[in-house]
């Protein structure tokens, strides 16, 4: 893949983001901050969803006139103008044709791990596949969506001991509650900020946090609570980072050995130290190989209860890949591959081996004890019930080990 941003002899910069299988790029002819722009083509994505309900080709495809609309507003002559959900209400005249959400997680063992469909709903009112309007208003439950997020960053070595590893976590919501009421969510009354601050046993302790403009933090010091009036569309509440010793939920362990000139057999065993109620799913291992290589046969040892599992070498690619539909916590993967090359085997060679590179995600777990105490509306309002939604997810974003 392209990096994000590059330069081509043409003198031109070229960035771009890719959301659910989509590029989002921008083309610079001056040194303009990248940072900036990759933000921006962030925010268009985020606008587009919120507009939208879903972001898919399809959905851009049937809403091209609204969503050119939208750019309209939100660049002028390439300088960024309204970015803000609520503000570019008043500015917009289309309404969007809803399409059927298709998850980019469909084969999920566990419905856990993907967004309730409700959360696909655009802003304004939409007109369905068959041209009939749809009022966001009319027959709406007054629902709020919840997830918490975390982007695991681990650096294993070949001995299977932690080198490097980061959390990046945040709290996103979008809402539906109908009068926009002002909320309160709760965070876990022992957490600490701070790298060097020290807390009770079992305290959870984060870097740093940053917060939403609309978060209230007058009772944050005090009881650990947020105000805030929920924005329009989707939107993040807090961001918060975690560096230093936790307990990483899989643990990779690999060994490599020379059979012979032309041979070499590689074992990985992958452990899952978390909870045994818990588990990772769409597990996929990816094992890079020297140019050389001929063939590799690949034998998988699994546990009971891992589902599907398979591991082939992909010739095309040059590297192995070994897939697990669930890996549940407590138990042991072993995946050997014996691999035939075409010249005698040298430490140049052996260095094209590796690095492995773990992708997953795990529902309703997360591995820096972050909770949501409680979500609620700050002025009780008679016959007003809303529907809360809370959902915890973990992924892999660079779960990588030496060999």
């Amino acid at each position: 893949d392209a990096p994000p941003v590059f330069m081509m002899p043409d003198g031109l910069s070229y960035l771009h983001v890719k959301r659910n299988g989509l590029i989002f790029g921008c083309v610079a002819a001056r040194n303009t901050s990248a940072v900036t722009i990759i933000d921006l083509l962030s925010t268009v994505a985020r606008v587009f969803k919120d507009y939208c309900g879903t972001l898919s080709e399809e959905a851009i495809r049937k809403n091209f006139i609204l969503l050119y609309e939208l750019l309209d507003e939100m660049l002028d002559y390439g300088y960024p103008q309204i970015t803000r959900t609520s503000t570019l209400k008043s500015c917009v005249y289309n309404e969007p044709i809803v399409v059927e959400h298709i998850g980019s997680t469909s084969n999920m063992v566990n419905p856990k791990t993907a967004s309730a469909n409700s959360v696909h709903k655009p802003v304004i009112s939409s007109v369905n596949a068959n041209g009939r309007k749809t009022d966001s208003s009319n027959n709406q439950k007054n629902e709020i969506f919840v997830d918490i997020l975390e982007r695991l960053n681990v650096l294993f070595s070949a001995n299977g001991y932690v080198l490097n590893s980061t959390i990046d976590g945040c709290i996103q919501m979008k809402s539906y509650l109908a009068g926009n009421p002002e909320l309160r969510l709760a965070l876990n009354e022992d957490l600490i900020i701070g790298k060097n601050q020290s807390g009770t046993y079992g305290s959870v302790n984060v870097d740093d946090i940053n917060f939403n403009d609309c978060v209230n933090l007058a009772e944050f010091e005090s009881a650990r609570t947020l105000t805030f009036v929920p924005p329009e569309g989707e939107f993040v509440v807090l961001n918060y980072r975690l560096t230093g010793d936790f307990n990483t939920p899989f643990r990779i362990f690999p060994s490599i050995e020379e059979v012979d000139s032309k041979t070499l057999e590689i074992t990985i065993l992958i452990r899952a130290e978390m909870p045994q109620n818990h588990f990772g799913a769409n597990v996929s291992v990816e094992l890079p190989l020297p140019k050389c290589t001929n063939v590799a046969h690949c034998n998988v040892i699994s546990s009971p209860g891992t589902g599907y599992t398979n591991a082939e070498f992909v010739r095309a690619d040059g590297k192995i890949l070994w897939t697990m539909k669930k890996l549940p916590g407590g138990t042991e993967q072993t995946m050997k591959a014996k691999i035939s090359l075409s010249q005698p085997c040298t430490t140049q060679i052996r260095r094209e081996v590796g690095p492995i590179n773990m992708n997953f995600e795990i529902p309703m777990y997360n591995v820096s004890k972050l909770q949501v105490r409680y979500l609620r509306i700050a002025e009780s309002m008679a016959g007003y019930t809303p529907y809360r939604w809370v959902r915890y997810v973990t992924q892999s974003n660079s779960y990588v080990c030496r060999l």
